[in-house]
């Protein structure tokens, strides 16, 4: 059997001062409690010859505090990218002294209830509300009146009513279009993708790389449209290239598309980069592999979840939409003009 756990009075009688002492120099409140350095430094040496841990439990009973936290997603185990925005969320609890509860919802309405429901049965103190893909959402009811940050998604209202942390799209499409500029291309610069309204990512992306183009008085040539799939974007680039399209540069909205558009290009005779350029977006496993390497604009996962969580578990301030730098991953996918 494991010893016994050393108690708070265990601790305060070795050191000499009062249980209330100790526990004001073990919570960190030495200060505001005018303690001496002297006790402050026998509570420290007594709580480490003890090897004293403080009961949590007993803890949470009392202040109602729990030190936990909860990540509710709608997807985490299918989705590749969720484990770095885990991880970031995950480094961020740690670093504020918290644990880090996750849950997934499927994107089904009663089991995020009941997860939910569980969550605040146990007392977590607050809450991150995320989503795998950036869209809009409504905060669930239950949550109402408790600590909530949004990861990877918006209410849509006018006036935020929580923090939201998304990535940062729009100054992703201008980088795109920066990159395409910076290499000489004025012209022959086709979208390649379908950039519904609806879809934030696409949105955003569009409205960015039009908008980088158009300062430097350039303008995209086309659109190539296609689902965001390998397979629609290789029959949607062959079919343009078999009927006569003579690109210089392809935008493509993500990676899945570019891998798509390679194989479109190398089918119809096309070098990369030295006939037609390639610039993505999301910066996937896939960008590194392709050869050459592709040109990607990185969706900043770890660093959306670790803000997440400082927002959530930092000074109160006013609620607002953090947008998080996507920064560009500069590959062989890009020849100069």
């Amino acid at each position: 059997m494991p010893p016994p756990r050393a108690t708070l009075l265990q601790v305060a009688q070795r050191a000499g001062v009062s249980r209330s002492t100790a526990s004001f120099v073990l919570t960190g409140r030495h200060v505001d409690m005018r303690i001496s350095e002297d006790a402050r430094q026998r509570v420290l040496r007594a709580a480490q010859e003890f090897d004293y841990r403080p009961n949590l439990m007993a803890r949470s009973l009392r202040t109602k505090v729990t030190r936990t936290i909860a990540l509710v997603s709608d997807t985490i185990a299918a989705d590749p990218y969720a484990g770095r925005a885990v991880h970031g969320s995950l480094a961020a609890a740690v670093a504020h002294g918290h644990l880090l509860l996750i849950g997934e919802t499927e994107g089904d309405p009663r089991i995020e209830e009941r997860l939910i429901s569980d969550f605040i049965d146990r007392q977590v103190d607050a809450f991150v509300y995320a989503s795998m893909v950036t869209r809009q959402v409504r905060v669930p009811g239950l949550l109402h009146g408790h600590p909530v940050v949004l990861l990877n998604c918006l209410t849509g209202a006018h006036r935020p009513t929580h923090h939201a942390v998304v990535p940062d799209e729009l100054a992703a499409g201008h980088a795109a279009a920066t990159v395409v500029l910076d290499a000489g291309h004025h012209s022959g610069i086709y979208l390649v993708g379908r950039p519904a309204d609806q879809v934030f990512a696409g949105r955003e992306r569009m409205t960015g790389i039009a908008a980088g183009l158009a300062a430097a008085g350039a303008r995209l040539a086309g659109t190539i449209e296609c689902d965001w799939w390998p397979d629609p974007a290789y029959d949607a680039v062959l079919g343009a290239l078999t009927g006569g399209l003579r690109p210089h540069v392809l935008i493509c909205l993500n990676d899945r598309i570019a891998l798509g558009a390679y194989q479109a290009l190398r089918a119809a005779g096309c070098a990369i980069p030295g006939d037609v350029s390639v610039v993505s977006f999301d910066d996937s496993e896939l960008a590194a592999w392709l050869r050459p390497p592709l040109t990607s604009i990185a969706l900043p996962h770890y660093q959306l979840g670790r803000r997440a969580v400082e927002l959530l578990l930092g000074p109160p301030s006013e609620p607002a939409v953090t947008r998080v730098p996507m920064p560009v991953r500069r590959r062989a996918s890009i020849g100069r003009r």
